[in-house]
């Protein structure tokens, strides 16, 4: 596949862009920088269909930054509801403050910049630098990277993230700033769509005829099996459970109330609550009880 933003791979993937393009509602026109932030975040190890009705709901609450940093960071986690990786709401709330504080509400639009914030990474530093400004630089996620596997090297799965990653990804940019950010959400919309991990629908795609692993016969992974992650039955899911208990609760609940949960192992049950303790989505009240954080 060529490099160095090809004109026809550009033009291929643009032009399936502009029919295949999924009408999300962070894509849609006057969305704010601060939206697409939210959404990055929530996007995180999230599938989109779970992501979207919270979105909606928390643009109309915390319209602005400011809006957000001025609520406890309780209500936060409360709305955060069964997102998974809660820690996320607690770092956003803190972004909040420091963007109301330091940056007159406003989401800086260079990489640099964001990757200043609380809790946002390389990822999300990239993704909203291109997708709320329309920067051109790389945005590479799980999609993106099993794309340029099979497009670019003529393999099945991409093994293990890498420095080369964002190189790849740069070398297919087009030259124009405008169409490298379509580009990039074109790329991504691709791994979601059709270059998906199990049975990809390589009938459909567009870059088919210049894919190096159509080329090569489509070759079996031979590396390592990708590692499947387990949540049933895992501190992760005794967390979610504890932590539905006080969502649930107007007030701070005693310890027995959490001590209906998971009952089947209890030494389980305490390593989940005290890694919440630890994490400070849950705090200890002086009274004993249990609530989340700021609501003791």
């Amino acid at each position: 596949m060529p490099h160095a933003g090809s004109a026809d791979v550009a033009a291929a993937l643009l032009g399936w862009f502009d029919s295949a393009e999924r009408d999300l509602p962070w894509r849609r026109k006057g969305v704010s920088p601060w939206h697409i932030l939210v959404s990055e975040i929530m996007l995180q190890q999230t599938p989109v269909v779970r992501v979207q009705p919270i979105w909606e709901q928390w643009v109309q609450r915390w319209p602005t930054p400011s809006a957000m940093a001025a609520d406890p960071v309780g209500d936060i986690v409360r709305a955060w509801g069964k997102l998974g990786y809660p820690r996320r709401a607690m770092r956003l709330h803190e972004c909040a403050g420091v963007l109301a504080e330091r940056f007159d509400d406003t989401v800086p639009d260079d990489v640099d910049t964001l990757l200043t914030l609380p809790g946002i990474g390389d990822y999300t530093a990239r993704a909203v630098a291109c997708f709320a400004y329309g920067q051109a630089v790389p945005v590479v996620d799980t999609n993106v990277r099993r794309v340029i596997a099979r497009a670019v090297h003529g393999r099945a799965e991409p093994g293990n993230p890498s420095k080369t990653d964002l190189a790849d990804a740069r070398s297919l940019l087009p030259p124009q700033r405008r169409r490298a950010a379509r580009f990039s959400a074109a790329l991504m919309e691709l791994g979601a769509l059709v270059c998906v991990a199990r049975e990809p629908r390589c009938e459909n795609c567009p870059l088919r005829s210049q894919c190096r692993w159509q080329q090569l016969g489509r070759p079996a992974h031979t590396g390592p099996a990708r590692k499947v992650q387990k949540f049933a039955g895992t501190d992760r899911q005794v967390r979610g459970l504890l932590l539905d208990v006080l969502r649930d609760s107007d007030s701070p609940v005693e310890r027995a109330r959490l001590d209906q949960v998971w009952p089947t192992d209890p030494h389980q049950r305490m390593r989940a609550l005290d890694s919440l303790l630890t994490d400070g989505l849950v705090e200890l009240t002086a009274a004993g009880r249990y609530a989340l954080p700021g609501e003791g």
